[in-house]
């Protein structure tokens, strides 16, 4: 989940695998922090230095690393992805002093695989404190890892992403195309009208990827295209802002589309949601909340969580003569996690920009249908 992962570590000593030191990665409901004092918050629009701040920024309180992507054989058979690593900052201080190996940062991954074919969804996540190398981040080479789960740097441009868990594995070679596309106001990504409830936020989009997927022991030689996204801040959600829809959209013609909608209590959004249309060629285009309508066409219920999510859409986006129809890969892509109950998978698009025909694929990630997450963060707060 994005904007507000303060949320994972609230069950991580319930669920943490680790060998016989594990009491050290472990966390008590006293371990939570009490305030964000101390942590630097996203005010104004900062200066970017890459490769740096491809790595981690321990001066905000949480920050992660989001993979997504859409790939297939060489026959057509058609699977998502989703490779995830969080970081959360216990406290501004640099150590946690009742043992040297307990780390103020706590890690958490998400790992899915979409099977559209064979209509199934594969879901892990893991947990871990970030000392005796367990977990952690660096900038220069980029690395980000939980265990063996991992995003390296293997030159410039070029990252590897692995991950292996009961019924699969992933190992894929990600390839930088375009430059890092700032979000918002020159990354600077508003999601509040409270002081400092923003993220620093970019992304790197139509990343061509290749490599290898496993699904129960069957090995799949893929290609396709990933999409990343990279935040950190030091916020919380507006009270009454339920959760989001936020989308990620490749299109075959080179072009791509992110919006988020904030979503409040009464049905209306948030007057900060937002999004970037990203020409062929890497120019964008800010887009605000007047700038679109989303009228959801058909919606598909969870039976485990009960919880009701949009399955299709009509996207128009009249200044960019941009129409589009998102519809869900396959239905059931809800995560139960051991904090949230949310929806991410795999959408097909289709439609038109200025006058051309249009088609692509992407990712939808929807929060606050299962668990409302401003309850879910009241409900946590010592």
């Amino acid at each position: 989940m994005r904007f507000i992962l303060i949320l994972f570590v609230f069950c991580i000593s319930l669920f943490v695998q680790q060998p016989v030191w594990a009491s050290s990665t472990q966390l008590e409901w006293l371990d939570l922090p009490a305030s964000s004092t101390g942590f630097r918050k996203a005010m104004t629009p900062r200066e970017w230095h890459f490769p740096a701040d491809f790595g981690p920024h321990n001066e905000y309180q949480t920050e992660w690393w989001y993979y997504t992507g859409n790939l297939a054989t060489q026959e057509g058979r058609p699977f998502g992805f989703q490779l995830t690593f969080f970081r959360q900052a216990l406290t501004s201080q640099p150590e946690i002093t009742l043992s040297q190996l307990r780390s103020n940062q706590i890690y958490s991954a998400h790992f899915t695989v979409s099977d559209i074919q064979d209509r199934h969804f594969y879901s892990s996540e893991r947990f871990s404190r970030a000392n005796i190398e367990l977990a952690g981040a660096e900038s220069m080479p980029y690395h980000v890892w939980l265990q063996d789960w991992s995003a390296t740097e293997l030159e410039p441009g070029k990252v590897r992403l692995q991950a292996k868990a009961v019924d699969t594995a992933l190992d894929l070679v990600v390839s930088q195309n375009l430059p890092p596309i700032l979000q918002g106001d020159r990354g600077l990504s508003v999601k509040g009208y409270e002081p400092g409830n923003a993220s620093y936020y970019y992304s790197l989009v139509q990343q061509p990827t290749t490599g290898t997927l496993t699904i129960n022991n069957k090995i799949y030689t893929v290609n396709g295209i990933s999409w990343k996204d990279h935040e950190y801040s030091t916020s919380a959600l507006t009270a009454g802002t339920i959760g989001w829809d936020w989308f990620s959209m490749q299109f075959d013609n080179g072009a791509a589309l992110m919006l988020y909608l904030l979503r409040r209590e009464d049905g209306t959004l948030e007057s900060t949601s937002a999004g970037t249309f990203i020409a062929a060629d890497g120019t964008t285009q800010p887009l605000s909340a007047q700038d679109w309508t989303v009228n959801v066409l058909n919606t598909w219920k969870s039976t485990k969580s009960k919880a009701v999510y949009p399955a299709k859409w009509q996207i128009e986006i009249p200044k960019l003569n941009l129409t589009v129809q998102g519809k869900s890969m396959l239905a059931d892509q809800e995560l139960n996690t051991s904090t949230a109950t949310y929806w991410e998978g795999a959408v097909a698009f289709t439609g038109s920009w200025q006058q051309q025909p249009l088609r692509g694929k992407g990712y939808v990630e929807l929060t606050g249908y299962a668990n409302r997450l401003d309850s879910l963060l009241a409900e946590r707060t010592p």
